[in-house]
């Protein structure tokens, strides 16, 4: 991708997803226009959003994550080389089946007159148990069998009783839950660039491969210290997508009906890790330097949430301490405002709420 050329910001496809960057990839593609790379890395993938963006427009793009949900849709929207038509057939067969009760209809499914809160009423759940048992069936290929699953839960996103995870769910009925469930094709495109999708932890990623540039979008991990650590991680939002993908039809606690591998002590990312060390410095924050420092790339691009752990000096003294910083933006959404900081103290004394940063550093 040759340098100096300003680009367009591509239109991408998601669910509704607490760490959504819909809203910041107008900046994120701004500020890596002027650069010179061609492999990229997003290294914490979520929904694939940014993912798809840089595919969109030209660049090898390798997504990267620790869900399974999240290398459904990487495989989807990232490695696909068929016309949408191909799909066709699949989905039309899918839509077709009869509904019946089955495991996610008895821990998902509700009825309108019921007093016990569940994210989807009863007759989408029914739909859902049989599309979900029929996609096993079929003899689909990989990527025949990630565009149904991801059709499948943008379906289901459509006609959801939540705030957008699954952690909770709403006391009345949502007025999209009373739609009915029809899976359509994903906003698929055929993928002409050297795209990959890995799964696993982001250290063996950035320890066995290089590129160009690396976009991190780690979970920070709320600051509120009232809050259980595991209700804020993403295996705990997200849990019915993680069911539903591996179809594992897991254990489940408590009123939501978690999986139980989401449970308070099962173990968490080092980035959603709340506690700080024996030198009072937040863990997570340690594990975004060490990130930094052993990403193999020349540029590293940063996005973060002033909802998050660190402080503004913290997260200045990692960024100074790990390359050169070239670029900071503080996007502001309620008031629309987008500006560059040139000096550090500049940032670090920006005060509000609902801010997001993003840094451009060149190691």
């Amino acid at each position: 991708m040759p340098a100096t050329t300003k680009l367009h910001t591509p239109k991408t496809q998601g669910i509704k997803y607490a760490g959504s960057k819909l809203k910041l990839l107008p900046n994120i593609i701004d500020m890596i226009s002027e650069l010179d790379v061609q492999n990229i890395l997003d290294g914490f993938s979520g929904t694939t959003r940014v993912s798809q963006a840089f595919s969109k427009l030209g660049y090898s793009t390798t997504a990267s994550d620790i869900s399974e949900w999240s290398e459904t849709f990487a495989k989807c929207y990232l490695l696909n080389q068929r016309s949408p038509e191909h799909y066709s057939e699949i989905i039309n067969h899918l839509n077709g089946l009869k509904g019946y009760d089955g495991w996610f209809t008895e821990h998902y499914g509700g009825d309108v007159n019921e007093v016990e809160k569940r994210p989807f009423q009863r007759k989408n759940t029914r739909k859902l148990d049989a599309i979900r048992d029929e996609i096993d069936l079929m003899n689909l290929d990989e990527i025949e069998k990630s565009v149904a699953l991801t059709s499948l839960i943008l379906a289901l996103d459509s006609v959801d009783s939540t705030l957008g995870h699954y952690a909770a769910y709403l006391a009345d009925w949502s007025p999209r839950s009373h739609k009915d469930l029809v899976l359509k094709i994903p906003d698929l495109y055929i993928n002409t660039a050297n795209n990959r999708v890995l799964k696993g932890d982001i250290f063996t990623t950035i320890k066995a491969n290089k590129f160009d540039l690396a976009y991190f979008d780690p979970p920070y991990g709320s600051n509120n210290d009232k809050m259980p650590p595991s209700r804020v991680r993403y295996a705990a939002y997200y849990h019915i997508w993680t069911s539903i993908i591996k179809n594992d039809k897991p254990e489940l606690f408590g009123k939501v009906n978690r999986r139980n591998d989401t449970r308070d002590l099962s173990s968490p990312s080092v980035f959603e890790e709340f506690r700080k060390d024996e030198n009072g410095n937040f863990m997570a924050m340690q594990a975004i330097k060490k990130l930094i420092e052993e990403t193999q790339a020349r540029y590293i691009l940063l996005s973060y949430s002033s909802g998050g752990r660190a402080t503004k000096e913290e997260l200045n003294s990692i960024l100074n301490s790990s390359g050169k910083l070239l670029k900071a933006v503080e996007v502001d959404y309620k008031k629309n405002v987008m500006g560059n900081m040139r000096w550090t103290n500049e940032w670090i004394n920006s005060d509000g709420k609902y801010l997001e940063y993003l840094f451009l550093l060149e190691k």
